[in-house]
């Protein structure tokens, strides 16, 4: 079991580090999906962007892996109303399914990295 949850681990640290990273290489695409009532969008999408890319990183050391996991807990709740907003704006659209069945996975993702906290 250990060794499942090492590479997990890495399977993890690996996705939010890609993810983080095409915050800065597709900003467009998460821009338009933060919420009209928050400010500066492109603030936003480089500091989650970035939080991304800096909790993967801590993620893969022992030393720092329960603040990661911390932190990806609270990055996930604090993303979730971008995930609503795109479900929202997705309706009637092929992409509606796709981002209907993303957020039931916040949760999922939220046991993930609660699985390391310990």
């Amino acid at each position: 079991m250990a060794q499942l949850k090492l590479i997990l681990l890495y399977v993890m640290s690996a996705a939010y580090l890609f993810t983080g990273v095409l915050h800065f290489v597709m900003p467009k695409f998460f821009t338009r999906i933060i919420p009209p009532y928050l400010p500066n969008p492109q603030l936003l999408n480089l500091v989650s962007g970035a939080a991304e890319i800096i909790l993967a990183i801590m993620l893969i050391f022992p030393q720092t892996r329960v603040y990661a996991a911390w932190g990806i807990i609270l990055l996930l709740i604090a993303v979730f109303p971008a995930n609503w907003h795109h479900y929202q704006k997705s309706i009637d659209t092929p992409m509606e399914n796709y981002t209907l069945m993303r957020l039931p996975f916040q949760i999922v993702f939220i046991l993930w990295a609660y699985w390391y906290t310990r």
